[in-house]
């Protein structure tokens, strides 16, 4: 998806379709392992450029790469939004293909991202989900000095909101395009993966969605979001319509599948249940 040019900086996103991975068997129709389809963004000068968030598997890694030199432009960097691998385990895949792109971050962002190639089980939950498909030697981002850097002297602004579908979550402001690089604090036509969140934190992350409305964005990218889908300021308020109603019928008390039907009423146009399952099921574990 390409959008318009508004003054030094333009914003281009290119998305990985949604696929398969290893995951326990599904139990009812949409809970086939499916993972979701997930954006890069590349925000370019007239020389330069840097990405957001990098994509997981090689051979998605590998395509992205090739859909970033048709715009022939010097990749400088990679800016992470959150420490989900699915956003930055391509790093080191990345800098194979672009040398000079410096992998950056928030401090909390890095922690994030270094806790789960350290955690035993998360690691072997993402090597297990696409075995032979990650780099063997994970490379993690920096730690941004400070939360503002520059590309072609154009300011890029790293903001912490805190809640997103994780804790630490991040977004990038690119003020000269107008433009907000939502990583998973945004959602487009995509199911929202709550599975970390409760009630409380999933209000945080409506008032993290609220900090990005501030800024009164033309363009807006979600970390997961449908192919072909308009990159749109709408999609905030749409995330947010989204965690209130879960919550409200997850409070209703019924089953996973009670939820599920019921979300499936409101939002059922959306992309991959399967989300909606893992997130229902977490839920109910969640009342005991």
């Amino acid at each position: 998806m390409v959008h318009t040019k508004r003054n030094a900086l333009t914003v281009d996103v290119y998305v990985a379709p949604m696929r398969p991975f290893v995951g326990a068997p599904g139990q009812a129709p949409g809970d086939a392992p499916m993972w979701s389809p997930t954006s890069s963004t590349l925000i370019a000068g007239e020389r330069e450029a840097i990405l957001v968030d990098t994509l997981i598997t090689e051979d998605q890694v590998d395509a992205l790469a090739a859909w970033v030199r048709g715009f022939n432009k010097h990749i400088v960097g990679v800016y992470v939004t959150h420490g989900h691998q699915d956003h930055w385990i391509g790093l080191a895949r990345l800098q194979k293909h672009f040398p000079d792109a410096r992998g950056m971050a928030t401090a909390e962002v890095v922690g994030r991202a270094m806790f789960e190639t350290t955690d035993p089980r998360l690691s072997a939950y993402w090597r297990g989900s696409f075995p032979g498909e990650l780099p063997k030697t994970p490379v993690l981002p920096e730690a941004l000095s400070a939360q503002e850097f520059e590309l072609e002297g154009q300011t890029l602004k790293a903001i912490s909101v805190g809640q997103g579908d994780t804790e630490y979550s991040t977004f990038l402001h690119v003020p000269a395009a107008a433009a907000v690089i939502g990583g998973d604090v945004v959602y487009n036509r995509v199911h929202m993966m709550t599975a970390e969140t409760d009630e409380r934190s999933r209000e945080a992350w409506i008032a993290s969605l609220d900090a990005v409305a501030a800024l009164d964005p033309k363009i807006v990218v979600a970390g997961h979001k449908r192919v072909g889908a308009t990159d749109s300021p709408e999609n905030i308020s749409a995330s947010q319509q989204y965690l209130r109603d879960f919550s409200r019928i997850v409070n209703e008390g019924g089953s996973v599948e009670d939820i599920v039907a019921a979300m499936l009423q409101i939002h059922g146009d959306r992309d991959n249940p399967r989300t909606l399952w893992h997130s229902s099921r977490t839920a109910v574990a969640k009342r005991s």
